[in-house]
């Protein structure tokens, strides 16, 4: 059964980590199919660069970014905003091609409130101050969702139920040290200082919606998830923001014709997704 269309004013999504075994990319396909937004926010780390040096790029992968550019050119505003693991796209900020712009942050004033739009790894201290912890747990978690992934098969043919082993863990790390408590003041101390009502990030992949306080004031803080576990989005319609989890039809991925593994060397997968987006690339 064929989903109906949405029409939305905003959709924010991120952390969609394409290029890794952990993302989702068909059940982010069927939510980019699903709706007919004014505006996509690409809120960071859409692509990981982190992990181009394993040459993985599934075709289901190259998929989201046509159907990106299907958007595009169906006159949808797409604002891809920078994060931590696609900063190899940083080189382009500020590059503006029609109805396709990269940036680092995007402000905007929907309705009577003042929304701050940006990725979040710059209030994570672990990014700057220990770089080669944060890619040495990005690999780790890689290869945990490897295990994650060929555990579940054998599950299924048992009958079982798919485990998620990496998302206690993760859940764990971060509640027990109160990264994200910290992280969230952080964020809500800078948006107060610039006199924000709304700001939406994501890095954490943990969706919430509330109302954060500090010494400064008051801040709705946002964060829009992920599509590595909980599938959802920050979403506008008429000046009403919430927080969307997609729920397909089906539990399972949907298998999709034509999507057998595609492995390019590590120039021609830079220059087929810059091609898609239409960037022009130099190399």
């Amino acid at each position: 059964m064929q989903e109906a269309i949405r029409k939305l004013d905003i959709s924010v999504i991120s952390d969609v980590h394409l290029a890794t075994l952990a993302s989702k990319a068909k059940h982010l396909l069927k939510y980019l199919k699903s709706i007919q937004p004014k505006t996509l926010v690409l809120n960071g780390d859409i692509i990981d660069s982190w992990r181009f040096s394993r040459n993985f790029f599934p075709k289901a992968h190259l998929k989201v970014i046509r159907q990106l550019v299907k958007m595009i050119e169906k006159g949808i505003q797409v604002v891809y905003i920078t994060g931590n693991h696609d900063d190899v796209f940083r080189k382009f900020n500020n590059t503006r091609l029609g109805n396709f712009s990269i940036v680092n942050q995007l402000e905007l004033t929907v309705g009577n409130q003042k929304v701050w739009i940006f990725h979040g790894d710059v209030f994570d201290h672990i990014i700057h101050h220990s770089p080669w912890l944060a890619k040495f747990g990005a690999a780790a978690y890689g290869l945990l969702t490897g295990i994650n992934k060929a555990l579940n098969v054998i599950l299924r043919i048992f009958g079982g139920k798919d485990m998620l082993l990496y998302k206690s863990m993760k859940d764990r790390i971060l509640k027990e040290k109160k990264v994200l408590t910290n992280f969230e003041l952080a964020i809500a101390n800078a948006a107060l200082s610039k006199n924000i009502d709304l700001v939406i990030c994501g890095h954490t992949h943990i969706p919430v919606d509330k109302t954060t306080t500090t010494e400064k004031g008051t801040v709705r803080y946002i964060n829009c998830g992920d599509w590595v576990e909980h599938f959802s989005a920050a979403e506008c319609i008429d000046g009403n923001w919430t927080l969307n989890y997609f729920k397909s039809d089906s539990d399972e991925e949907p298998e999709l014709p034509g999507d057998e593994l595609y492995i390019p060397d590590k120039n021609q997968m830079y220059r087929s997704i810059l091609k898609e987006m239409k960037v022009p690339y130099y190399f």
